[in-house]
């Protein structure tokens, strides 16, 4: 198990003008959670960060859950428990729980009541590696805050971008070993309080990629689209026979150039050092697509526009 965090005061930067502050009538409840599971250190200092600003609820995956996107798992055959677990220090009633499944179970079972907590916002990380370009669709870190979203609820997905591998981060012993996590946390909550405060229209979920480096040092923000690729992205896959074996093979993986995205994406931001911030939007259907599609041979009719 990994050393808990000690969860001392933040400073708050305000710098990054979300939206406008007004005044709140009542503590917010935050939920916190990760796809790097419970005893991460980028966790502990997130819920650590966020508790200035509201009453924090902690559930998280017991295990590593990265690239699990929003899927929820089969639940009739993991058959879902939950654990209670500890942050030392963490503010509140330290309410912190394990789940033995994905982010987004995580975050379904809260919105449905299993946990004392009724979320304002979700506060998602932080995770070990950007989440850009396309990477956001299998991210587990943003498929939380994407499930939450579909209930009615913000939220927020912080990633720390490795400055050594800028792809996105799923636990390199060697990459995340000496990581300080003090300038992702302290911008995640500098961003959880406006978006409490003066909630949005619409439910939302901003995706964060901040630089690995003082918080000092980091000189802007970007607000991004979305890359159409990620910084380094696979193109290729093997089958490779497994010496022994029959009819066994190791998939091997090719992986192509470094790309620093094109002007104005998350890619590009982080490649450049920047504050990465992005609105990930709803899906939604195409409704003004020609379609050679046609069932009327099924005895189907065809929709009326």
């Amino acid at each position: 198990m990994a050393p808990f965090i000690s969860c001392a005061p933040s400073t708050t930067h305000q710098g990054l003008g979300l939206v406008s502050w007004s005044a709140m009538s009542r503590r917010p409840q935050i939920l916190v959670t990760n796809d790097d599971g419970i005893d991460s250190l980028g966790l502990h200092a997130l819920a650590c960060a966020v508790a200035e600003h509201g009453d924090v609820t902690v559930v998280a995956p017991d295990q590593e859950f990265s690239g699990s996107s929003s899927a929820i798992g089969s639940i009739f055959d993991i058959k879902p428990e939950a654990h209670r677990r500890l942050i030392p220090d963490l503010p509140g009633s330290n309410n912190v729980w394990a789940v033995n499944g994905p982010p987004a179970l995580c975050v379904l079972f809260a919105r449905m009541g299993a946990f004392p907590v009724q979320p304002d916002i979700i506060v998602s990380g932080i995770n070990p590696g950007a989440n850009v370009g396309r990477s956001v669709y299998h991210s587990g870190t943003i498929g939380a805050c994407l499930t939450g979203r579909n209930g009615g609820v913000p939220g927020i997905a912080v990633s720390q971008a490795l400055q050594k591998y800028i792809t996105t981060g799923q636990s390199w012993d060697e990459a995340i070993a000496a990581i300080d996590w003090t300038t992702a946390a302290t911008i995640a909550a500098a961003a959880t309080k406006p978006l409490l405060e003066s909630p949005m229209p619409e439910p939302g979920v901003l995706n964060l990629n901040i630089p690995d480096k003082p918080l000092g040092e980091i000189d802007s923000m970007m607000w991004t689209t979305v890359a159409v690729h990620p910084p380094e992205e696979t193109t290729a896959a093997q089958l490779i026979p497994i010496a022994g074996h029959t009819n066994s093979y190791e998939v091997k993986i090719n992986w192509g150039t470094k790309w620093t995205g094109e002007p104005g994406s998350d890619v590009a931001a982080v490649a450049d050092g920047l504050l990465s911030a992005t609105w990930v939007g709803h899906l939604r259907g195409m409704t003004d697509v020609t379609s050679p599609i046609d069932f009327s041979h099924l005895g189907i009719d065809s929709p009326v526009s």
